[in-house]
């Protein structure tokens, strides 16, 4: 796979930090282990050095054989070369900088992509926060039909703000699950 070279913080990088790093008790706003806080971009940057890779902390502590993070697992190659593509682009924090996809809201091909970049790290079979596991389609339509996906995601007042301790997601990516929420969310 190849690291594309307009990398966006927002839809690219800012995912694979809250998604593998701000789970509770780890770099989340609330514990903020070893001072690091990862789930803004903020907190993510105080341990890098923009356009030096090999001078960030962060970035140190994720690549080769045996990293130190994330802890239980490891980033894939891609995730890694992404981060350091973006440090040494200057790490910017950038939104909205890709083509919004107004086409493709298939379950497989675009919702459940997002769902597992931005929910699954708190809403899996091991950790159901709320009561809801994402890694399955019977699990995303359990909070549909409970009246809790669209106003969390949207951060709306009586509702829950997912992703938990992070700024909203990008607005492609949440028109893409009202789209398809309105379409009467197909598992297809």
């Amino acid at each position: 796979n190849k690291v594309d070279p307009d990398i966006c913080f927002q839809t690219d990088i800012l995912p694979i930090f809250f998604f593998f790093f701000s789970m509770q008790g780890c770099h989340d706003a609330s514990t903020h282990a070893e001072g690091y806080t990862f789930s803004n971009y903020e907190g993510i940057m105080k341990g890098i050095k923009a356009n030096h890779p090999f001078q960030s902390e962060v970035y140190l502590s994720i690549r080769g054989n045996n990293p130190s993070m994330p802890r239980g697992q490891k980033l894939s190659e891609l995730e890694v070369s992404y981060i350091k593509t973006w440090i040494k682009l200057g790490a910017a924090n950038t939104s909205d900088c890709k083509t919004c996809d107004t086409v493709d809201f298939t379950y497989s091909g675009r919702i459940e992509p997002i769902l597992n970049s931005w929910c699954l790290g708190c809403h899996n079979p091991n950790q159901s926060d709320g009561g809801y596991d994402f890694s399955t389609y019977a699990g995303v339509v359990d909070a549909i039909n409970n009246n809790r996906l669209m106003g969390s995601i949207y951060q709306q007042n009586g509702f829950t703000a997912m992703p938990k301790d992070a700024a909203k997601m990008d607005d492609c990516s949440i028109n893409a699950i009202q789209k398809w929420v309105d379409a009467g969310f197909p598992n297809n």
